[in-house]
């Protein structure tokens, strides 16, 4: 005598709506620290942010983040290793960006020349950086360099 399978729960209707996956770019940046100060720049919504930007197609993110520390500020960089990554989500327009962010080797004594991207460049100890208007992600990642850089 054979015994009856319990019944199958039945599955979930199926939704109408297709799954559309949440996209969002992602920015490499570097922390460049010369001469016990680290380069920051101004943008938009007024706030410090690390020089970087989005990796074009055919290159690295380290070979991303030289080139365009290069173009924002006129500073050859050798970049090193990873420090951070994190969401970050931009209030102000509703967008998301995960951010990379890398120490960098300053292999340049050029001075700072601002490109059109941002308004200003500044340059800052250790010690300023805890009370600038900066998201704390990058915080983070400039006194962990200035402590590695320090070891």
């Amino acid at each position: 005598m054979c015994r009856a399978h319990p019944p199958s729960k039945a599955s979930p209707p199926v939704s109408d709506t297709p799954y559309v996956p949440r996209t969002f770019p992602v920015s490499v940046k570097g922390v460049a620290i010369r001469d016990g100060q680290v380069l920051l720049l101004r943008n938009e919504r007024d706030e410090w942010e690390l020089p970087g930007g989005k990796i074009e197609i055919g290159e690295t993110p380290e070979e991303c983040l030289a080139r365009e520390i290069e173009e924002e500020t006129g500073w050859s960089v050798r970049v090193a290793e990873i420090l951070d990554s994190w969401m970050y989500h931009i209030t102000q327009v509703d967008r998301h960006v995960f951010i990379v962010t890398y120490g960098c080797h300053v292999e340049s004594h050029a001075p700072v020349v601002v490109s059109s991207e941002h308004k200003e460049a500044g340059l800052f100890t250790e010690a300023q950086v805890p009370d600038l208007p900066m998201p704390e992600g990058y915080k983070r990642s400039v006194l962990d360099w200035f402590a590695r850089s320090r070891a």
